[in-house]
């Protein structure tokens, strides 16, 4: 049996039950970024939708784990997220352009920009984790105390890489912060059908690794356990396992119906629950939040959207050749041959 006691600071109603971790104003400012993210994720389901995405995975419900999380990190840190990541790996500096690149199979959206720690969206379930715990692992061979940071769903600690992560980031004690977003569903396997384990933070004391249970839709109480989190590890203490409860309010993703498996009452349950409504109810009541203020984020964050989209939507296509320039710093024969013949039309 689980010990592990759910930590909860900011009550649905917007009540506190504890001490906030942060004052208004930063709260005020970490309200916006959600709403920004979920301001893109409505408008990727649309764009989706008019054929000009690939499919695509929707985050709705799941702001507050995924924001409240990367609030906790600086800079230097790594954030190594999974294709439903997009809130955390924009939070950290990942331009939405990238995001929508990727998303029309554009290999440029991979790239990064120059002092931007965050890996491509694994697309692979459960494999990035292993990737964040090396990015931790190099960063204390080498004397350095940047925090990787990792998210994945309930589903992906049914993998083998999960378990491959968590063994070596607890005999190394690599500095990782591991953020399950317990979102309910993978795909159309429910959570109670995913593991026998009361809970999947527990699962980490069998590894050495700490593990946390936090309501994963209380942005002060996600940011609360990953600020810990982040300085364990920064201060030489290990790797920790954070288990965020939340909730998938929209499909897998935008190519599955997820009526056929579960009843919209209790996606009506969880509505309610709501991170951003939560997180509304509180600034309201300190005097840190207007609809007209909260309208003109939309705004802003709806315009810097649709203009990542034109970015990505105006860039020269790619080449048949140019497919063969980022294999090798110089080209070899055997491919520069290769590429000779895409570009004369191939045989």
């Amino acid at each position: 049996m689980s010990d592990l006691a759910l930590h909860r600071i900011l009550e649905p109603d917007g009540t506190l039950s504890g001490d906030s971790p942060l004052p208004v104003d930063r709260i005020a400012d970490l309200f916006r970024r959600m709403v920004a993210a979920r301001t893109y994720d409505r408008k990727a389901t649309a764009m989706q939708k008019q054929g000009r995405l690939a499919t695509y995975a929707p985050f709705q419900g799941q702001e507050a784990a995924q924001i409240g999380s990367t609030a906790a990190l600086e800079p230097r840190d790594w954030v190594v997220g999974s294709y439903r990541d997009a809130a955390a790996m924009w939070d950290h500096g990942y331009p939405w352009v990238n995001l929508i690149l990727g998303r029309t199979g554009d290999e440029r959206g991979g790239h990064a920009p120059e002092g931007v720690n965050v890996l491509p969206p694994s697309i692979t379930v459960g494999a990035h984790m292993i990737h964040a715990v090396g990015l931790g692992w190099a960063s204390k061979l080498r004397g350095e105390d940047a925090v990787a940071m990792t998210f994945f769903g309930d589903g992906a600690t049914s993998e083998g890489d999960f378990h491959e992560a968590m063994n070596f980031a607890g005999v190394f004690a690599t500095p990782t912060v591991f953020v399950c977003e317990n979102n309910g569903w993978a795909i159309s396997m429910p959570r109670e059908r995913q593991t026998a384990s009361e809970t999947i933070a527990q699962k980490g004391k069998a590894y050495g690794v700490k593990g946390v249970l936090v309501d994963g839709n209380d942005l002060l109480a996600v940011y609360d356990v990953a600020k810990r989190a982040v300085a364990r590890a920064r201060a030489g203490e290990g790797a920790t396992l954070i288990e965020a409860l939340t909730y998938r309010i929209g499909p897998h993703t935008t190519t599955d119906d997820d009526r056929r498996y579960r009843t919209e009452t209790v996606v009506e349950e969880w509505r309610v629950l709501d991170p951003l409504e939560r997180v509304r109810n509180y600034l309201r009541a300190n005097d840190g939040w207007s609809e007209e203020w909260e309208r003109g984020i939309e705004d802003t964050e709806s315009r810097a959207v649709e203009d990542a989209v034109i970015e990505a939507e105006t860039l020269t296509a790619f080449g048949p050749g140019e497919i063969f320039d980022a294999m090798f710093a110089e080209i070899t024969g055997p491919l520069a041959a290769q590429r000779e013949e895409s570009e004369r039309g191939g045989a």
